[in-house]
């Protein structure tokens, strides 16, 4: 499955590449792609996990980026 997101927040695109890299290890995710500039997170996913997925995916953006506010669109 794919879905976007409005990924308010971040503070720069290193910060973005670090949490791309940290979501894309989370198993079921398939692909993400953050664009620091759109402030925009395309995520590819597992659907039949997705409830688990996306809990484990808010989790680890409240941890390492704790004023980013995550919407789907």
């Amino acid at each position: 499955m794919k879905s976007i997101f409005k990924i308010k927040g971040i503070d720069c695109a290193n910060c973005a590449l670090q949490l791309e890299n940290a979501i894309s290890k989370i198993e079921g995710v398939t692909a993400v792609s953050i664009s620091f500039i759109a402030e925009r997170m395309v995520l590819e996913y597992d659907e039949q996990n997705e409830e688990e997925i996306m809990k484990k995916v808010k989790k680890l953006i409240k941890r390492e980026e704790p004023d980013v506010i995550l919407e789907k669109i």
